[in-house]
């Protein structure tokens, strides 16, 4: 297993990071212990959770995940071999579908405050290594939406919200701070806050990033580079669609596109058209189409970690293994020719 640099930070990383936001919805707690065990078992020492997960959210599931994590850690008591990642959950109405996280969160300080203690609680830990702004607080292009169309409703300013981390790292409770689903303006302005007001930087970013998505290139990647604040690459299988598994009309028994028919972000026509011809390239270079994507993300230079995430211990043990897979000139050019005759077809 590689390891990477979390920022500027002293915490190094494994390239391989564990997503967990099925547990307590697709997994049970005994698989997730089982997956937990596996991983750290086989070099990944990075964890990665949220307050809001598991997903899709519900308010009789919130915070199972988190909790089955703790749980983990008290039963092992191993909290010192792993990098611990959560998230504080961004704005939401009360009908947003999460407005039962604290009757609608907001990014102010009293509910950032608020969601690491609980955060903490659940995780039965007394601090948190990467604690992340699971998305913006203002009106701005995440979750698939590629043109910015301005709003006049900033909500609360990030400087509250940074303002409210620096708190959170001078008490102890969180090491290091970290964003996601952001933009390369709020990069910047978290950035630009912290060197001029003395408060925490921002060590990593949480964007999406695939085959079937790599608009972070178009902005962020080379901020990300430049400010040595990597990405955290999520959703790097599309939901899984890379895998090819979906091709045909299938609907694997217990896969999360057969459960749940609202994430529909990766399977449109265009998407459909280019996983088509990904798992194609993979057959004819004799490589697991999955693996390859895994691959091609792992490679890349302002990637510090990708989050795999996994139902089954097979697909678990094919993901970690994928940071042995090392893609040749001729695989790369070829996926190259792929992303210019379909672009970012699931943004």
């Amino acid at each position: 297993m590689e390891y990477r640099q979390l920022g500027t930070t002293d915490l190094n990383v494994s390239l391989i990071c564990l997503g967990t936001m099925t547990y307590g919805e697709q997994n049970t707690e005994a698989e997730a212990f089982e997956q937990l065990d596996y991983a750290l078992d086989h070099g990944v020492n990075f964890i990665d959770c949220a307050e809001m997960y598991p997903v899709p959210p519900r308010p009789e599931t919130q915070g199972r995940t988190e909790a089955y994590i703790g749980n983990w850690l008290a039963a092992r008591g191993n909290r010192d071999k792993f990098v611990l990642a959560t998230k504080v959950t961004g704005r939401g109405e009360a009908n947003s579908g999460i407005g039962h996280v604290r009757g609608g969160p907001r990014l102010n300080r009293a509910q950032i405050l608020e969601a690491c203690d609980s955060s903490l609680q659940r995780l039965r830990t007394d601090y948190i290594d990467l604690y992340q702004v699971h998305w913006p607080e203002r009106q701005t292009n995440f979750f698939g939406r590629l043109g910015y169309e301005h709003g006049d409703d900033d909500g609360i300013a990030i400087a509250e919200t940074l303002d409210a981390l620096d708190e959170l790292v001078k008490a102890g409770k969180v090491r290091h701070i970290g964003i996601s689903n952001e933009t390369p303006w709020g990069m910047h302005r978290y950035l630009r806050l912290a060197a001029h007001g003395n408060k925490p930087r921002i060590a990593s970013i949480q964007n999406p990033y695939s085959l079937l998505n790599r608009t972070f290139e178009i902005g962020c990647a080379e901020m990300a580079i430049r400010e040595q604040c990597g990405l955290l690459a999520y959703s790097p299988l599309g939901f899984g669609v890379l895998s090819g598994k979906y091709l045909g009309g299938s609907k694997p028994d217990g896969a999360r596109l057969t459960l749940y028919e609202r994430f529909q972000r990766y399977t449109g026509p265009r998407a459909v058209v280019a996983t088509e011809a990904y798992v194609a390239l993979a057959r004819e270079f004799g490589l697991d189409p999955a693996q390859m994507a895994l691959a091609f993300v792992n490679r890349q230079p302002f990637v510090t970690s990708n989050i795999i995430g996994a139902t089954t211990m097979e697909q678990l043990r094919s993901n970690i293994a994928s940071a042995e897979v090392n893609l040749t000139d001729d695989q790369l050019a070829a996926i190259e020719t792929v992303h210019g005759a379909n672009p970012n077809p699931a943004p």
